[in-house]
């Protein structure tokens, strides 16, 4: 980290694993910021820009969409109180749970194929 100036974006992008156009896009769509600015005007991110990246890099993982993100963090900036925040959370992992149920079911489905031509599964 630059003394006291944060991190340019070629750092975040290095730590976080996403492009420097990914991480201008979730600017641009209000899941990460305002990021801070040096006084040359080069984006300066913090710690905790740099760990909020890491939690919307997570949902994005799990399977929210650019809307659900932006409702979400929505959520977060606003005046909505814990019970909206922890609702969405729920209904969120509720649907990647009957996701994960159906995944497993074509999982073994292809097992049973493979072992039936022979294959170990």
């Amino acid at each position: 980290m630059t003394a006291m100036t944060g991190y340019a974006p070629g750092e975040v992008a290095q730590r976080t694993g996403l492009s420097l156009d990914t991480l201008r896009y979730y600017e641009r769509e209000r899941l990460v910021g305002p990021v801070g600015r040096s006084a040359g005007g080069q984006r300066r991110y913090d710690e905790d820009d740099v760990a909020w990246i890491g939690i919307v890099t997570c949902l994005r993982e799990a399977g929210l969409g650019i809307a659900d993100l932006r409702r979400f963090t929505e959520l977060l900036r606003s005046e909505a109180g814990q019970d909206d925040r922890v609702a969405f959370l729920r209904r969120r992992r509720a649907e990647l749970e009957d996701q994960a149920v159906r995944i497993r079911a074509a999982i073994d489905v292809l097992d049973g194929k493979i072992a039936h031509y022979g294959g170990d599964a």
